[in-house]
């Protein structure tokens, strides 16, 4: 298993912990550990996460919403990755 260095939330600061409690609030109240591990580069890790809100909810294909969370979850189970 790979292993890489990230900023726990309560010792993220700056722009990091506005981008954790963006990701807290908008799911569970937790900072996942996707979102954890791009902690390193504040700026990456916002870009992903744009990119990822336009995929999933933008208006970018034919697919619904169902469809698209269908396909991660299909992706994520052949890459036996359980996020």
């Amino acid at each position: 298993m790979a292993w890489i260095a990230l900023v726990r939330p309560e010792d993220a600061r700056g722009k990091l912990k506005d981008l954790y409690d963006k990701a807290a609030a908008a799911g569970n109240g937790t900072v996942g550990p996707m979102v954890q591990a791009g902690s390193l580069n504040p700026d990456a890790l916002e870009g992903r996460t744009l990119m990822y809100r336009a995929l999933m909810f933008g208006r970018v294909s034919s697919l619904s919403r169902a469809e698209r969370e269908m396909l991660a979850v299909a992706t994520s189970v052949a890459n036996r990755c359980h996020y």
